[in-house]
């Protein structure tokens, strides 16, 4: 499973959570009857008692700590959703066309590209391919899908030699890192008579 799928289930969880411990809490205050493992007893009950809220009246730090302490929290769970949510696939790769002009060329159709141009490879039956990083400096992550008869080295070194190379170039990227991930299409055993 990748990062971004557990981060964002994860994310899910917890908030279904607490939507509905704050749909309970509701409930029982608007008067629904509370079940008998519930924390409260009925809508008039109080989350804190007034011997734990003046327990710490005489300390000064007592409540600047509490807002603080939930501030925090509420700044890391927002920091968490926005680096969940923020685009890490770039839009665009920025291309220099060698006339001193640069150009735009959409990230998917280059992933496509590298996609299709390492498909048609020898022994591979399917590849996946995700840019990352920025527009001006991408890097790709890369799945090959390969025949039973492939021998993995020789099949990654020529598509270094190919169609990574050709993409670099076409796209006339000073580098483009990739990272490569082999595995083997899944077939049925050979009969031997």
């Amino acid at each position: 499973m990748r990062a971004g799928v557990l981060h964002r289930v994860l994310l899910a969880l917890v908030g279904l959570v607490l939507l509905l411990l704050g749909g309970a809490v509701l409930a029982v205050g608007l008067g629904a009857p509370p079940p008998s493992w519930w924390i409260h007893s009925g809508p008039h009950d109080v989350l804190l008692t007034e011997a734990e809220r003046t327990r710490w009246r005489g300390a000064g730090w007592w409540w600047p700590a509490v807002l603080a302490t939930l501030a925090i929290a509420v700044l890391l769970a927002l920091w968490w959703l926005t680096a969940i949510l923020r685009r890490r696939r770039p839009a665009e790769v920025l291309v220099d066309t060698g006339d001193g002009d640069r150009a735009l060329v959409r990230g998917r159709a280059l992933e496509s590209a590298l996609a299709h141009d390492g498909a048609l490879q020898q022994g591979v039956a399917h590849a996946e391919v995700l840019l990352h990083g920025r527009g001006t400096t991408p890097a790709a992550r890369i799945w090959l899908q390969l025949e039973p008869y492939v021998d993995p080295s020789t099949a990654l070194s020529e598509f270094t030699a190919h169609a990574l190379t050709h993409a670099r170039e076409s796209a006339r990227l000073t580098s483009l890192p990739a990272e490569v991930r082999l595995r083997a299409v899944k077939h049925r055993a050979e009969r031997v008579t």
